[in-house]
């Protein structure tokens, strides 16, 4: 059945809240933002056509705050909520809450959230549907216990959490004698992080592609994927650039990574945007790692090369409308990059927080910044250090990378460390542009001699 938005709020900050708000404005929904006490003054509140203040900076007493964010809602008298990435965007308790209260969320269900969003159930979903997984263990119980899987699986291997993403709580082990120091502390950040201790072990592979796969769904049990998205540059198991199509994929394997995902999201009747995730080693076939129950945050390349507002979708799937789209209706359209602009050391890509002294973003053909900041903003050490998203399209991929190495030239930052210096030297790299690179990309990056 169909229902009209007519106000959204946006439980989210920074660049993501502004995107979302964007496109809905554009849709003539009224919007909310809601706000920290040191977000009173950010772009996103100003952009909103209200805010409702949450009280307090740490993420737990504020865009975590369940409770909090629907207070917000029914003062604002909102029918829709929508999380961005992050925060409350996969918690499967908030979305049931949402529903309670009669609100729409803007996201799958929490049954399908649950079945995707932790790792070992989503793990054995896909064996179930002969999708291989990278070799691993189930969840441990013991550092002994996890010795033994680790000799079994052969080291070197990775410890995860799979209530987790975003690469916390991920440790590799190289050797048996690294195993008992290595359990306690990654149960330790997944406890942290995720409030759940939970972890397994995963084969680390040598020379591994993370690709992923964009997906919609319908409440008419419509399932669409989209052209697949390359995302191996990464420091600490987090995505700096991304692009699509990936120059690594081939036509066989780009029809396998699509057929999967597909195949997947449609065993639980899944429905808005989620993004199925697989390792693809040089050695071997596509391996599924996890569903992000969610909008990415590299979501604009698929848009630039797509000619399509995901954001927009979401909303329309959220009111119950059909897709409109079918497999084949996806359009491709040339090459799009993205770069995350950081306030991070270059080197060390530790968070540097500051005043943003001096901001300048890039224009120009084929160029995008989706930011949430403005010069003399500041940066605080309460939240995730994404300055922007720098997103380039072209006709191919030496004119996307052309246009985002003109970008990334024009850039200013100043007042804070940031991570633009690291951005230019990657996209100038010969093995960035060989298109043959894989997760250990900045590794070879640093190895290489400066030139």
């Amino acid at each position: 059945m169909e229902k009209t938005i007519r106000s959204l709020l946006v439980a989210n900050r920074g660049e993501i809240a502004r995107r979302i708000l964007r496109t809905a404005r554009r849709m003539g929904i009224r919007t909310v933002a809601v706000h920290s006490d040191v977000d009173r003054g950010a772009l996103h509140v100003k952009e909103a056509d209200t805010s409702v203040a949450l009280g307090g900076n740490r993420p737990q007493e504020t865009y975590l705050d369940i409770e909090k964010i629907l207070g917000a809602a029914r003062r604002a008298d909102v029918e829709a909520i929508h999380p961005g990435y992050g925060f409350l965007s996969e918690r499967p308790p908030f979305a049931r809450r949402c529903r309670e209260e009669g609100i729409i969320f803007v996201g799958p269900s929490p049954e399908a959230m649950e079945a995707l969003g932790d790792k070992e159930r989503a793990r054995i979903l896909a064996r179930s549907l002969d999708i291989p997984v990278p070799p691993g263990s189930p969840v441990l119980r013991s550092a002994d216990e996890a010795r033994e899987w680790g000799e079994r699986i052969g080291f070197p291997v990775l410890f995860k959490a799979p209530a987790g993403g975003g690469g916390i709580g991920m440790k590799r082990v190289d050797a048996p004698g690294e195993v008992a120091r290595s359990f306690d502390e990654a149960a330790r950040r997944a406890q942290q992080a995720f409030g759940d201790g939970r972890i397994y072990l995963e084969k680390y592979l040598d020379r591994p592609h993370h690709i992923e796969i964009q997906v919609l769904g319908d409440s008419g049990g419509r399932i669409v994927t989209f052209v697949e998205r390359e995302c191996s540059v990464q420091r600490r198991h987090q995505k700096v650039i991304e692009e699509s199509p990936s120059p690594f994929a081939s036509p066989a394997l780009r029809e396998k990574l699509r057929g999967d995902a597909g195949m997947l999201m449609r065993k639980v009747s899944y429905t808005n945007a989620g993004t199925v995730e697989f390792v693809v080693d040089g050695t071997g076939g596509p391996c599924f790692l996890e569903v992000n129950t969610r909008l990415q945050v590299e979501h604009p390349v698929t848009e630039m090369v797509t000619g399509l507002d995901l954001v927009e979708l979401q909303l329309r799937i959220a009111a119950g409308e059909p897709l409109g789209l079918g497999e084949g209706d996806v359009p491709v359209r040339g090459w799009a990059i993205e770069a995350r602009v950081y306030a991070e050391d270059p080197e060390r890509f530790l968070p540097s927080p500051g005043t943003l002294a001096l901001y300048r973003e890039p224009r120009g053909e084929g160029i995008r910044v989706d930011g949430g900041y403005a010069p003399g903003d500041t940066l605080t050490p309460f939240y995730d250090p994404l300055i922007a998203k720098l997103v380039a399209h072209g006709p191919d991929r030496p004119g996307a990378i052309g246009r985002m190495a003109g970008a990334l030239g024009q850039y200013e930052i100043g007042g804070l460390k940031c991570n633009l210096p690291f951005l230019r030297r990657a996209l100038g790299s010969p093995l960035f542009r060989s298109g043959n690179y894989t997760t250990h990309f900045i590794q070879h990056l640093r190895e290489a001699p400066h030139g």
